[in-house]
């Protein structure tokens, strides 16, 4: 089979070329700057230059091909300039899936995420569940209108497969996770809250469930891909029992509120780091949490545990 990818110079979007590689399938990929991509063309990818924004380069990426794995995204929380959330998580997919229906493609994975739930205050949910509220984060928000993209285009038609990660951790993650985890595999102690929880899923884990979401999955449907439940604050502190450092420094969950109260009072004045803005404090405390029974019976998809794929983390170091 031949497969189009967005998002393959990304941490998932490159698991899943490599995987389909490996699989025998060809694979052209789109690339904002192809000087970037070597780690794709060395997989034997064919790369596409352009962006989300470019129709033309869509085109391009999707003719000929026998399905689009959209996973591109803006994966962010704190940031100063939230405008690209919108630009990418919401113009992108539309205009990703609109090249997907006019090269009429027969199959489209869309990489949603758990957070378009946002907190689900504890309770572990499926598919079916439906947020109402506001979202904790521009990410969320933004993740949530795209999930919504992709339903309307699955009702008119388009045979879109919808997968949903929690975090996705493991060698070569540049997202804050991946970075947390570096930090405490190498001795450092980063500051976080006692409160909240998300699902690990393991990066090859994640980039297999997109591939059985291509083969097996029903069009229209959503898929959760949630590894095991934790805190961040447990995994991180299971990452540092597996490389024999001191781990991170814990702050009970309220004095996380009151700096989340502080930093959205100084946020207005100032800017704030990322990892110090009042939606990164918010999103510390939220958990994140629901089963992946569907995609377990429906797709056959299983993950590893949290120590398993920490350890081979920590041994990639």
């Amino acid at each position: 089979m031949h497969y189009a990818i967005t998002g393959a110079t990304g941490f998932v979007g490159g698991a899943v070329a490599r995987q389909l590689r490996e699989a025998g399938h060809d694979v052209t990929a789109l690339a904002r700057d192809p000087g970037r991509a070597t780690a794709l063309t060395d997989l034997g990818c064919a790369v596409v230059p352009g962006d989300l924004a470019d129709a033309a380069a869509l085109d391009r990426l999707c003719a000929g091909t026998d399905g689009l794995f959209h996973i591109a995204g803006w994966y962010k929380v704190g940031s100063r300039n939230p405008k690209q959330g919108w630009e990418i998580n919401v113009n992108g997919t539309t205009s990703a899936l609109d090249a997907a229906k006019r090269a009429n493609l027969p199959r489209v994975v869309y990489t949603s995420t758990l957070a378009v739930n946002s907190d689900t205050g504890g309770a572990v949910v499926d598919e079916s569940y439906e947020f109402r509220g506001s979202h904790l984060t521009v990410y969320d928000e933004t993740k949530a209108r795209a999930h919504q993209i992709a339903q309307q285009h699955a009702a008119a038609g388009l045979p879109v497969v919808t997968v949903m990660p929690g975090v996705v951790y493991g060698p070569g993650d540049t997202s804050q996770v991946g970075r947390l985890l570096d930090q405490v595999v190498t001795g450092h102690r980063p500051l976080l809250s006692a409160g909240g929880g998300v699902c690990w899923g393991q990066v090859d884990d994640i980039a297999r469930g997109h591939l059985l979401a291509m083969d097996a999955g029903v069009a229209g449907e959503s898929y959760v891909l949630a590894g095991e439940r934790a805190s961040l604050a447990d995994g991180l502190r299971l990452a540092a029992e597996l490389a024999g450092t001191r781990g991170p420094l814990v702050l009970p969950t309220a004095a996380v509120r009151l700096t989340g109260r502080a930093a959205a009072l100084v946020g207005r004045l100032v800017p704030l780091p990322p990892d110090f803005a009042a939606e990164s404090v918010r999103s510390s405390l939220a958990h994140y949490w629901a089963t992946p029974a569907k995609a377990e019976r429906e797709l056959g998809w299983t993950s590893r545990p949290l120590r398993e794929g920490l350890s081979d983390l920590v041994a990639s170091a």
